[in-house]
């Protein structure tokens, strides 16, 4: 068996010649004596000190190590959080939230913190709301882009919400908001995986809601045909002359959970503005038909909150809203003066549009 031959010192040949390489370059470079040669392994271990440290600030400053792997009593996993908010550590702030109630300003919220020297911080939202009697038209939104798939909810640019599992609670949703813009698909996922967290948390579903298979086209403005308004066919009621500014109009293109028409600017900043809405998934209000309901002027339609009603259509509860068109400064009926025959059109053409047997 072959052996490797050894010095005098009993070391290895090799080994000496390499120590015997390191002691002349080091000679070369003026490290001629042992203290000079003790302050330069010193003033290595100290750069190699400050790689370590440098690299671990980093990994501190740029990643979630040693954060929580999800927040907000599991409404959401780091990554999902991570997904829409970007990279970075975590924190949480979930005083007075509760997933088991349904309280006002029940909410929690989860901080991403980003840059390496200079922080700069995301925030996404976590609220529990229940709709009752504003009505479901409250959640409509004309450039909302809503969710196919077992999962019933919407994303618009200020929130993403999704509704809870059949089991639970009627008129209960999750709702997730940020000032990111974009990211649509993301904050969607993020909203039925809160939803499904709220519905653990309340034992009241037997399943768990997919994610949207996805998401409609958000929809554009476009000029309104006043013949067939917002694309339902015959839909035409008389427009007040004197309302001869430009108006807009825009309609979700989907129609499930909540179908919008909006004519006029942003109805938040325009109250000449005038929105119909169609809720097609009860689950979405807590509102429902009353019991012994008087009879109405609008055949199967009865009221049940400020510009809603409800008729049955295929067996399950549909909502009709209608909201907005006047000038409150004024309070009259400015767009469409006549709003009873507003109504009993929108519920004709908007009833044959969804399907639903006739209404009036």
């Amino acid at each position: 068996m072959e052996t490797k031959s050894k010095s005098k010192s009993g070391r290895p040949d090799d080994a000496v010649g390499l120590a015997g390489r390191v002691d002349a370059a080091l000679n070369r470079r003026g490290f001629t004596t042992r203290a000079l040669r003790v302050r330069l392994t010193a003033v290595l271990l100290a750069f190699s000190l400050a790689l370590a440290g440098a690299a671990g600030f980093a990994l501190y400053r740029l990643t979630n190590i040693g954060g929580p792997d999800s927040v907000c009593d599991g409404a959401a996993t780091a990554e999902q959080v991570h997904d829409l908010l970007g990279s970075g550590p975590m924190s949480e702030n979930k005083k007075g939230y509760s997933a088991t109630k349904n309280s006002t300003g029940n909410s929690c919220s989860a901080t991403v913190s980003s840059g390496l020297f200079e922080t700069s911080k995301k925030v996404v939202r976590f609220t529990i709301v229940l709709n009752t009697a504003d009505g479901p038209g409250a959640l409509a939104a004309s450039d909302a882009r809503l969710f196919s798939g077992e999962s019933a909810g919407s994303v618009t640019p200020g929130a993403a919400w999704a509704v809870l599992p059949e089991a639970c609670q009627k008129g209960v949703r999750a709702e997730v908001s940020t000032s990111e813009a974009g990211h649509d698909e993301a904050r969607a996922r993020l909203a039925v995986a809160f939803a499904n967290s709220v519905a653990k948390a309340r034992s009241c579903a037997n399943r768990t809601l997919s994610g949207p298979k996805s998401l409609s086209a958000k929809a554009a403005q476009t000029e309104p045909d006043w013949a067939n308004l917002c694309g339902l066919p015959g839909f035409a009621p008389a427009k007040n002359p004197e309302a001869q500014w430009p108006m807009p109009q825009q309609v979700t293109t989907a129609s499930n959970p909540i179908w919008s028409c909006t004519i006029g600017e942003d109805p938040r900043h325009d109250s000449r503005s005038q929105e119909f809405t169609i809720t097609t998934e009860p689950r979405v209000t807590a509102l429902a038909q009353k019991d012994g309901k008087e009879p109405s002027e609008f055949g199967r339609a009865s009221w049940v909150a400020g510009g809603t009603l409800v008729a049955t259509c295929q067996g399950k509860d549909v909502f009709f809203t209608v909201n907005g068109g006047y000038e409150h400064s004024l309070e009259r009926p400015f767009l469409f003066p006549d709003q009873k025959d507003l109504v009993r059109q929108f519920l004709t053409a908007g009833g044959k549009a969804i399907g639903c047997e006739p209404i009036l």
